[in-house]
């Protein structure tokens, strides 16, 4: 049966009822599984996204999306406060972070769709869970671009000190936007290789460092004892321990883009449970493997910040050609990080307006498949970038970077909380899903717990406490905007 067809039947349907659910599988296109208001069916037949993902790009976006600058800049920050015990801070977030993304496979699997997150909390929590979660997590993607090209502008002073991080930043804001106007495929190839790239100079550094560590070529002060010699391994407690779970949590901010690739993903129900799988065992080697080895290899004391650690650290055992290798590759992670998310948030928005919470000429795609409105809506609020690195060059990074982490914490607690609405409702219809999350509902409450405690962590950090006090805010910001949507969804003439 044709697509116009269908829509048409839909449309007379519409005028019955205030919502109805539509399903459409194509073989070549997405298959739309979403929850359309009235009146949102005009435009259906352009609302079909490309299925150019394959297995190799699902896998290495959910990894890009976890290395990135909260690794390779953030980190600095965490080695001040914790010591060398930020080895079981990061075992600790990433088994969080691991739990979470299954809650989130094990829904995405059931429903592959376009903006998955705002749609489960659509579907089985209420319009305003889903709107909240959606434009939370656009807001979110928005701040997380912004901190990304910040990072661009602090790795290209290692070469050139005197570029301001505002000119950096615009440079790459614009290049890696065409990019992602061409086609999905573009994205896919360019995080694949993005990826690549930063999987082999970790694993490259990790056997370099090692091998430092038994030939004792790298000096005197490269020592496995560094881990414990200087304060102990819990040098600052468990109090500098806790103070660091909050930058540590930024790192792993990226991962639930598994989430958004679903509906341009071929055959989801194979790729998604494989590439979530997979999570446990790079958070491992990724972060405490590589993290174990530059704590070894360097005195955590002289860490400092101004670049990322693994530069600074091999630049200083005059390595300095392993060091401006690194740096290539660290800004190739914070380009990485920011392609994945120029793509999260286009298709988080479209989402959003599929749902009727955003204007619906974010609905159209190009004739490529990719969705350019919504694009170029998110790129201009990325944009704002530019201007916060101009205006306070010294603190972005910083300011953004706890910004991001409130909006996360906001974020993976909806993922949580819907997932055991899901779970009920699964329950009530007697389905088991495909893909089951373990050790469920413990493992959703030993979640939810974690972020309680981050925030509160948080709110008694001086600098940083900013960050959750804007949440309440920023919740009752957006419960005005629903019901301002509600009220202009009722005016006369509306559909």
């Amino acid at each position: 049966m044709a697509k116009s067809s269908i829509a048409a039947r839909f449309k007379r349907l519409a005028a019955l009822i205030d919502i109805c659910w539509l399903y459409i599988p194509s073989e070549d296109t997405v298959c739309v599984f979403i929850h359309l208001p009235t009146g949102a069916i005009n435009n259906l037949s352009a609302r079909n996204l490309s299925r150019g993902l394959e297995n190799r790009h699902i896998q290495m976006i959910a990894l890009g999306g976890a290395i990135g600058t909260g690794l390779f800049l953030g980190v600095a920050q965490t080695i001040r406060l914790a010591g060398p015990s930020i080895l079981l801070g990061y075992g600790v977030a990433g088994l969080i972070a691991f739990l979470i993304m299954r809650q989130l496979a094990e829904m995405v699997v059931e429903y592959p769709v376009a903006g998955s997150f705002s749609h489960f909390a659509y579907r089985h929590w209420g319009e305003f869970a889903g709107f909240l979660s959606g434009w939370n997590y656009w807001v979110l993607y928005v701040l997380v671009s912004m901190a990304e090209l910040t990072a661009v502008g602090v790795y290209i002073q290692y070469w050139w000190p005197q570029m301001p991080t505002w000119l950096s930043g615009l440079v790459f804001f614009a290049a890696i936007n065409v990019i992602n106007m061409l086609h999905v495929k573009m994205f896919g190839e360019m995080e694949f290789w993005f990826s690549i790239i930063k999987v082999g100079a970790i694993v490259g550094m990790i056997l370099f460092g090692s091998w430092l560590l038994v030939s004792k070529t790298g000096g005197a002060q490269v020592s496995v004892s560094n881990l414990w010699a200087l304060g102990g391994f819990l040098p600052n407690g468990l109090y500098g321990l806790t103070m660091a779970m909050a930058p540590i949590m930024f790192s792993f901010g990226g991962l639930e883009l598994i989430g958004i690739t679903t509906a341009e993903a071929r055959h989801p129900e194979q790729t998604i449970p494989k590439a979530t799988n997979q999570l446990i065992y790079r958070i491992l080697l990724f972060y405490v493997g590589a993290l174990a080895v530059l704590l070894s290899l360097y005195p955590w004391t002289q860490v400092r910040e101004g670049g990322s650690p693994f530069v600074l650290i091999f630049q200083s055992l005059d390595n300095g050609w392993v060091a401006t290798a690194l740096n290539v590759v660290v800004l190739t992670a914070a380009l990485s990080v920011y392609n994945s998310s120029v793509y999260c948030n286009s298709r988080m928005l479209l989402g959003l307006a599929e749902q009727g919470n955003a204007p619906g000429f974010l609905t159209r795609l190009s004739r490529k498949g990719v969705p350019l409105p919504a694009q170029l809506v998110s790129s201009g609020a990325t944009g704002l970038c530019v201007v916060v690195n101009y205006l306070v060059p010294e603190n972005a990074f910083q300011m953004l970077m706890m910004l991001v982490v409130a909006a996360l914490i906001i974020n993976w607690g909806m993922i949580s909380l819907t997932h055991l609405k899901f779970r009920s409702y699964m329950r009530r219809e007697e389905r088991t899903p495909q893909f089951r999350s373990p050790a469920q509902p413990f493992s959703n409450y030993l979640c939810l717990v974690f972020m309680a405690g981050i925030l509160m962590t948080m709110a008694f950090s001086d600098g940083i406490r900013v960050a959750v006090f804007l949440i309440p805010p920023w919740i009752l910001l957006l419960w005005l905007l629903f019901g301002l949507r509600g009220r202009l969804s009722r005016r006369p003439g509306k559909e």
